[in-house]
């Protein structure tokens, strides 16, 4: 029997399967990433039938779910990914773990065995719903055919919607084969709150009050396409903006009014910025721990605002003098048509003046033994202003969130999650979602071999990513802080050496070792130029564990405390 058959204008008879396919093509999805199972079979047949959809099979469902996410980081559009079970799905939680705290949207149909082998601990059998509840927006089993158009249209509206996130559906395999008569609602609109003139008023009141103001810019204002409405803001009133964890693009890091990145080993001239301020202006971040340096950065005497799109944010961490539910776009577009009459360009420039130096980058001479500087120096002079950069957790990041600059529209896609294993599944998504732009991810030789299979992934479906891996053959955010607090005493922390350019040759990507700078320039040239994917191998220095201090450093001032 075909899957689908019209029924009327308004009603159509289709398979449970079909239905889910119907719902994805209402609201445009065109990729759906998984690693196939038995269990959701039908839905994989539905998508072969569905020319509008691609189905994009990775090596492990974690490779999936990040390569989801990034698509969905990259485009603003919800990531789909789907896998089986118990198992599958158990693979898969580290993604929906990143998407919920990254706000992410994104949603993950899981196979689930029949109706009739439920609680009976069937084969892979796990409650989903369950499972994923407290990582995930909503969960949800679909116990009968007819209720898929209603509660796959929910899922997609509430990924979207207010703060997004991921949202997971169980699917049991006999639900997908039933037959059922549905009517389908209209695609998901983005709803777009609006602050008040109340709102307004107060805010302008807190504002001109305000000496020393600074904006703390988060993943709201590149949820709602807001970068150009934060950079006017900036530059009509002048003030300072710093960016939240892994939000480096929400302004141009060129900008007078870019004033740093609140990360991890984020320089404390630059945590200054917001010490400093008695203002303080968060706009679309949830100010999170690595964000506000465990929650130490915003004092009781200093006044917040906080406009954020989802009212449980506000007054979750820090109260707030005034709190705001609103959509960023719509907050900055209000804010820009009022007018102050407080000049804070001196107080801009004066922390413009303390970021450049604190991100000046000072590259030793060629002749030098290949170091990190070096390389972010490459990355910067010959990468276009286009690139999109992506990266896993590991103190290798810390030279890029020091040192480069993004002065490009959606340069960035990092994991504020910290998940190792993220940059280059991430990097595929993005690739996928931009293939005209250079995609580019960044690894330590830990988190890249947690994924690493996902290169014959880009092998096989033609994604040119570029993905250099520093390789000191450590777990290194964890050994530094094995040296911090139990110097000398590595235990767990070190690892084997691995040839990653000859496992990508393997695979049939293309793969290097580079030793010196005139070498990484010239292969990273000519990846740039090849449409294939390539893997950079940079040797690092396993004494410099971080971007100022070494293993000996940490060890030395053990000694002296």
């Amino acid at each position: 029997m075909d899957q689908k058959m019209i029924v009327s204008d308004k009603t159509t008879l289709m398979t449970g399967a079909r239905g889910i396919v119907e719902c994805l093509k209402l609201e445009g999805v065109s990729k759906v990433f998984c690693v196939p199972g038995e269990s959701y079979l039908p839905v994989m047949d539905a998508i072969h039938d569905e020319e509008t959809i691609t189905l994009m099979s990775a090596r492990h469902e974690s490779g999936a779910a990040f390569m989801a996410e990034g698509y969905a980081k990259a485009t603003g559009k919800p990531g789909i990914v789907m896998a089986t079970r118990g198992v599958g799905a158990a693979n898969l939680s580290i993604g929906v773990h990143t998407a919920y705290q990254d706000s992410t949207p994104m949603v993950v149909f899981l196979g689930q065995v029949h109706s009739k082998f439920r609680g009976r601990e069937g084969f892979q059998e796990v409650d989903l719903d369950r499972f994923f509840d407290p990582i995930a927006k909503w969960s949800v089993e679909i116990s009968h055919a007819d209720r898929v158009p209603e509660l796959v249209q929910r899922a997609l509206r509430i990924a979207q919607s207010g703060r997004p996130g991921p949202v997971i559906i169980s699917l049991p395999e006999d639900m997908l084969k039933q037959v059922a008569s549905m009517q389908f609602g209209l695609p998901m609109r983005k709803y777009c709150p609006v602050p008040s003139s109340r709102d307004m008023e107060e805010i302008k009141k807190v504002l001109q009050q305000a000496d020393r103001p600074v904006v703390i810019a988060g993943g709201g204002i590149k949820s709602s396409k807001a970068e150009d409405a934060l950079q006017h803001f900036a530059e009509k009133y002048s003030i300072p903006v710093a960016a939240s964890f892994r939000r480096h693009d929400v302004l141009p890091n060129d900008h007078a009014a870019y004033a740093g990145h609140l990360g991890l080993g984020t320089d404390p001239l630059i945590l200054n910025t917001v010490k400093e301020a008695d203002v303080v202006l968060a706009i679309g971040s949830r100010l999170s721990e690595v964000t506000t340096q465990d929650y130490s950065l915003i004092s009781p005497t200093q006044k917040l605002i906080h406009i954020d799109i989802a009212a449980e944010t506000i007054g979750n961490v820090f109260n707030p003098a005034v709190g705001v539910v609103a959509d960023a776009r719509e907050a900055l577009e209000a804010l820009n048509r009022m007018e102050f009459t407080k000049d804070w360009g001196s107080w801009m420039l004066e922390r413009r003046k303390v970021y450049e130096g604190a991100s000046a980058l000072e590259v030793e001479a060629a002749a030098a033994p290949l170091s990190n500087k070096q390389v972010m120096a490459s990355l910067q002079r010959l990468l276009p202003s286009d690139a999109i950069l992506t990266n896993d957790a590991g103190n290798f990041a810390s030279w890029m969130h020091t040192f480069y600059q993004f002065t490009g529209d959606q340069a960035y896609i990092g994991p504020t999650s910290g998940a190792m294993g993220y940059g280059m599944p991430a990097a595929l998504g993005a690739k996928i979602a931009f293939p005209d732009r250079p995609v580019i991810s960044l690894s330590g030789d830990g988190g890249f071999m947690m994924t690493v299979q996902e290169i014959e992934t880009a092998v096989r479906y033609r994604i040119p990513i570029i993905s250099i891996v520093f390789n000191n053959q450590m777990y290194g955010t964890i050994r530094m802080h094995q040296e911090m607090h139990f110097p000398e005493k590595v235990i767990g922390t070190e690892l084997g050496q691995v040839r990653f350019d000859q496992m990508a040759k393997s695979m049939g990507a293309d793969g290097y070792l580079v030793q010196t700078i005139d070498e990484f320039d010239d292969v990273l040239a000519q990846a740039l130029k090849h449409a294939k994917p390539t893997v950079i191998e940079v040797p690092m220095d396993p004494d410099q564990i971080s971007v100022k201090r070494t293993i000996q450093d940490f060890r030395n001032n053990a000694v002296n405390t």
